[in-house]
């Protein structure tokens, strides 16, 4: 490609709403535009690495044994109100002429077992995985990051289908090989952590994520066992609960007027956020929760499901918590609170004279004691976990990261089969439900992973793998012939030898040539100027900054074997993250 013919319209000046030094970078060199609040126009430098994205994830997945199809982006109701996800609200509802509801895809755990239930009938027809590279489209309620978050996005979505949970932890781990291979041949480093499933729902999950500043997930690292986690999923390590040796005050109700929220009590009592335990209460399908955790931490509801014996909950009605506690919201306490189960914190068994609701609108009590003043029917691990938590694996301290997530893999089991009725015939000529596992991988949030963590004061820094051109010749002046001859040579060698070139011989000065090589980030760059007249150029890597200057004669080949030399360290990182995990 030439650079004059080439469409990308670089910006001085990037825009004040772009934060992330993916977002400025992806637009300042013409990589993407906006069109809307979490939309986006992907230009030609932009799509070039998305595509480029795409085949090294076909390549893995279809060595793993995926099968490619297209699934439709526009999607009837009736399938997602089978599984109860029509009112998720993350969707986009729309009706046609005739007034029927669709949705815009989202993603396609219903759709893909609508095909299966159709037309696998057999244990013969198993194991199935099936996937597809498509447009999805989420009501996001805080888009971020340019395409790190938008409401529209591009996802690489695998389903697999197999006779019983044996052979889905074998799809399961074929899936693992296939997106660590994807992510390390893209130049990013990933660290598997375990996760929550969410609103896919099933029983065992596993995100990807690349340690980032700019991440918005909050991940726990052990450093002693290696075990990690998101914030939403981390477990907490068992501590041995020590009651308090403080002397018991005795207990009081005082008046609270207005201090509803923690701050506002904290900052009326003039106490610690550590010295209040808060009541928060839940309707958990059939019952009502009084759930009980330190004034300093945030509930994790996933956990409390769990403890809950995967119960649904949904925090309870203003009208509930009134007629459970006799007060206004905000005030509920555990002491002679009737008609509730009262499940706590681990860290709230070890506490003593601390401050709890008052069942008794403007008011709290201080010096509460758990056995003297009210009873806890359970103990359970509640909270966020938080760096400097114990390990739940071995006895080491967590670490704190910030995490941007590029993939997630998810053992679904029967949630959707069993939902959907789709059934096949086993060897034992009973009908089972086919055990699912889905895989998400965000090919467009990987346009921004990749520059966030590879950049400098210059621009983006791609890996050779996904790079929009593997190679820019640099003509310094298209006036001068022996300069413009070895120019033209090399990107026509290259172009022979199957190299992704670009010649730049724009008519501008040669200092906004190399900003632009460096801003687009093109890891081999070679320099034809002033020693073209000695037969020579200069060859530079981008990420090293290293140069060298080549015998015009011998370029292409010193080229080419800097060229095997990138793939083949890309290559090995994708061998050994395969190698970490089986070993």
């Amino acid at each position: 490609m030439r650079a004059s013919q080439l469409f990308f319209p670089t910006l001085r000046e990037v825009p004040a709403e772009a934060e992330m030094i993916s977002h400025k970078l992806l637009l300042r060199a013409g990589f993407i535009r906006r069109v809307g609040a979490g939309i986006y126009d992907y230009l030609p430098l932009g799509y070039k690495v998305l595509k480029k994205i795409e085949k090294i994830a076909r390549e893995e997945m279809d060595a793993q044994g995926g099968q490619e199809l297209l699934m439709p982006a526009l999607l009837p109701a009736e399938l997602y109100q089978e599984t109860g996800r029509w009112g998720l609200d993350v969707l986009f509802r729309i009706k046609d002429r005739y007034d029927r509801d669709y949705l815009l895809g989202f993603t396609h755990e219903e759709v893909i077992t609508d095909i299966v239930r159709r037309d696998v009938r057999s244990y013969r027809e198993l194991p199935l995985n099936l996937y597809q590279i498509q447009t999805k489209e989420r009501d996001e309620p805080r888009p971020r990051g340019g395409v790190v978050r938008g409401r529209e996005f591009i996802m690489l979505d695998s389903y697999t289908f197999d006779r019983n949970w044996e052979d889905l932890d074998r799809a399961y781990e074929r899936m693992y090989v296939a997106f660590s291979r994807t992510f390390a041949r893209c130049g990013l480093d990933t660290l598997v952590v375990e996760a929550d499933s969410g609103a896919i729902g099933g029983k065992d999950s596993q995100e990807y994520m690349v340690i980032a500043d700019s991440g918005e997930d909050t991940v726990l690292l052990c450093a002693e066992c290696g075990y990690a986690a998101n914030a939403e999923k981390c477990e907490i390590g068992r501590i041995d609960v020590k009651k308090s040796e403080q002397e018991l005050h005795a207990l009081e109700l005082v008046d609270t007027p207005d201090a509803r929220t923690i701050e506002q009590v904290t900052s009326f009592l003039k106490k610690s956020p550590k010295k209040l335990v808060k009541t928060l209460i839940y309707q958990a399908e059939d019952e009502v929760v009084a759930v009980l955790v330190r004034g300093d931490r945030e509930l994790n509801e996933a956990k409390l499901m769990r403890a809950l014996g995967g119960k649904d909950i949904e925090m309870a009605e203003a009208d509930v918590i009134e007629k459970l506690t006799g007060a206004e919201v905000g005030f509920a306490g555990p002491i002679g609170l009737n008609g509730a189960r009262i499940i706590a914190d681990h860290e709230v068994e070890g506490m003593s004279n601390f401050v709890v609701g008052g069942n008794k609108t403007d008011a709290h009590y201080i010096n509460a004691n758990i056995g003297r003043d009210f009873g806890i029917d359970e103990y359970a691990d509640l909270r966020v976990a938080s760096k400097g938590d114990a390990c739940p694996k071995c006895n080491g301290i967590l670490r704190e990261h910030r995490g941007m997530e590029v993939g997630h893999i998810f053992k679904l089991g029967t949630i959707y089969s069993e939902g959907m009725g789709a059934k096949f015939l086993d060897d034992d000529g009973k009908e089972k439900s086919f055990i699912m596992g889905c895989y998400g991988m965000g090919i467009s949030r990987m346009l921004a992973a990749i520059p966030e963590v590879n950049s400098d004061s210059d621009g983006m820094i791609w890996p050779i793998s996904v790079a929009p051109f593997e190679v820019a010749v640099i003509l310094l002046n298209s006036g001068d012939e022996a300069q413009c001859g070895a120019a033209i040579r090399l990107y026509e060698e290259l172009q022979q030898a199957g190299v992704d070139v670009l010649l730049d011989e724009r008519d501008e000065r040669p200092g906004v040539k190399f900003k632009d090589a460096d801003l687009i980030g093109c890891p081999i760059q070679v320099v034809a100027g002033r020693l073209a007249g000695e037969g020579k150029v200069e060859l530079r890597t981008r990420a090293s900054k290293d140069k060298e200057e080549v015998a015009l004669d011998d370029a292409t080949q010193r080229i080419l074997e800097l060229r095997r030399e990138l793939y083949s360290r890309l290559e090995d990182k994708a061998q050994e993250v395969v190698f970490a995990k089986k070993g």
